[in-house]
């Protein structure tokens, strides 16, 4: 079980004893109590949505061709978290994906399948932050540069 545990700590970077908890209520089964996590993920995410966010950061991504680069403002709610290094890499991997997936909007970021992980959306990849981080996070805008 222990490998288990490590394995979706691994997986969803939610705290041991979450995963402990997740393991235990699927009996074991490790593709139920991934699931679970993200059930709760979903449902942490929809109650903080509400939450007032006055911090965040800027990011870039430049692809290494130097032809094509994206830019993302995402909010959260504490300068604490804005300046945690696990945020920031978070944020550039949003930026990272813009720049590969080239979004039209907001909404059509959302429901693409996210570039490091194509099982989840852009929207997963968010809940599950907000599960991690403990606070409301919105992609507030971005813009893609090409040539």
């Amino acid at each position: 079980m222990l490998d288990q545990i490590k394995k979706l700590r691994e997986q969803t970077d939610v705290s041991v004893m979450q995963c402990k908890k997740a393991l235990e209520e699927a009996g074991g089964d490790f593709d139920k109590a991934l699931e679970l996590l993200r059930e709760e993920g979903a449902k942490i995410a929809e109650k903080k949505s509400e939450r007032e966010m006055k911090a965040g950061i800027v990011d870039a991504y430049i692809h290494s061709n130097k032809q094509i680069g994206a830019m993302v403002e995402v909010l959260c709610e504490t300068d604490f978290v804005a300046r945690n290094k696990d945020f920031q890499e978070f944020v550039h991997n949003i930026a990272m994906h813009i720049a590969a997936m080239n979004p039209s909007n907001k909404e059509e970021l959302l429901e693409q399948a996210y570039i490091k992980n194509p099982n989840i959306t852009i929207a997963d990849y968010i809940k599950e932050a907000v599960q991690k981080f403990g606070e409301n996070i919105n992609i507030s805008r971005f813009e893609v540069f090409n040539l």
